[in-house]
């Protein structure tokens, strides 16, 4: 029989996008399960990676009733399916998921960290979501930053002894499909007729953001710099792919209204496949203030587009200055200004960073290869096991 490897994420979402794939990849070699909440899309997505589910009720938010709740269904289930491995992901079905294995005995307890929203908290939640941190990785014997920056953040915060913490080949969580994420598959005729869809000049110079559309994305930033840059080239374009979450973390009043109001700014919303918004871009622009290791910034590279990212772990380990795209301090709108309208008015340096953007990612963040170092890694921990 095939060992027994639990996935397991707050949300299908999470599953859907963060680890595309890699589910099914995985299946060939274990009884893969993957868990998580909504119960009809997390069951859709079994279907179409050929693996089972099982259904979970959690939230995104702090809920300490319902997630003891969450613990102990868990804990019964895992004490009947007694896995080999349980690896979570995101911060809820982290503690969730370890607390539980935990208690089940599940022999390899792992936990992918690919951000930290903590760190953008203050006061009492930031004191309660810290102690979370400590308490999910306590429970786990293995813990997975997915950047080096990110193992440093753990390391200096306290969070995890280094015995624990490993980061995978050069970061990320899944890498990165290098033949779906081609600008080849794109003719110029067809980039044209999505442009004259959304009402995009065919002469505009496009900056791309993809993700939440949400305050610490740095999308009031965004927004400030491109109006301030509209406003002295006017043949520039801002594409906003996403979803506005206005319950959790909402962008300014002055910026939703800049993003409903501005005619070159255009705003499309959640989509399931970004890379024809990708292609009819010339830049991706990606100010966040926290992230792990952001597929998007890879996903932009491979399409050849260079990107515009804050000083952050992830974005400044994928972006080499200079070389695939331009690097700024979070939270400065002047300075991400200024790189804007450098990445528009310098005609060469921007031939040089957009020549260099695939070959980039292609070398070093590989899908296939991210897969096949996981699933090395699972291996090794079981043998070990079976050794003792």
């Amino acid at each position: 029989m095939k060992p027994k490897l639990i996935r397991m994420t707050t949300i299908p979402l999470s599953l859907e996008k963060l680890l595309e794939g890699q589910l099914g990849y995985m299946q060939q070699f274990f009884e893969v399960t993957a868990i998580s909440a909504e119960k009809e899309r997390l069951e859709r997505y079994g279907a179409n990676e050929g693996v089972q589910t099982y259904h979970v009720p959690l939230t995104r938010e702090i809920t300490p009733f319902k997630d003891i709740k969450a613990v102990y269904r868990l804990y019964k289930y895992l004490r009947k399916e007694r896995p080999n491995i349980v690896h979570t992901h995101t911060p809820k079905a982290g503690i969730v998921g370890m607390m539980a294995a935990y208690f089940a005995k599940v022999p390899h307890r792992l936990h992918t960290v690919a951000g930290l929203p903590l760190l953008e908290a203050n006061g009492f939640k930031r004191w309660v979501l810290n102690w979370v941190e400590k308490l999910t990785y306590r429970f786990a014997t293995g813990v997975y930053p997915n950047s080096q920056g990110l193992l440093q953040i753990i390391l200096a915060e306290k969070f995890a002894p280094a015995s624990k913490l490993k980061v995978l080949g050069n970061g990320s969580s899944n890498g990165i499909d290098t033949n779906y994420f081609s600008a080849e598959a794109f003719t110029p005729e067809r980039n044209l007729q999505k442009r004259n869809e959304l009402r995009i000049p065919a002469e505009d110079f496009v900056y791309v953001f993809v993700g939440r559309i949400v305050r610490d994305k740095g999308i009031n930033e965004l927004v400030e710099a491109f109006v301030n840059l509209q406003k002295e080239i006017t043949d520039t374009s801002l594409l906003l792919v996403g979803p506005f979450e206005n319950d959790l973390d909402p962008v300014s009043e002055a910026t939703k209204t800049h993003i409903e109001s501005h005619d070159k700014i255009i705003s499309v919303g959640y989509q399931t496949d970004v890379r024809p918004f990708l292609a009819i871009s010339d830049a991706l622009v990606f100010p966040s203030y926290r992230e792990g290791f952001p597929n998007v910034v890879m996903q932009a590279g491979a399409m050849h587009l260079p990107a515009i990212v804050s000083n952050i772990n992830g974005c400044n380990e994928i972006i080499k200055e200079g070389k695939n795209g331009t690097i700024v301090e979070p939270k400065n709108t002047e300075m991400l200004y200024h790189s804007m309208l450098e990445m528009v008015s310098n005609k060469e340096k921007y031939a040089i960073l957009k020549s260099n953007a695939r070959s980039s990612i292609v070398k070093r963040y590989g899908r296939k290869q991210m897969w096949q170092l996981i699933h090395e890694e699972y291996t090794t921990l079981i043998a070990t096991n079976l050794k003792k």
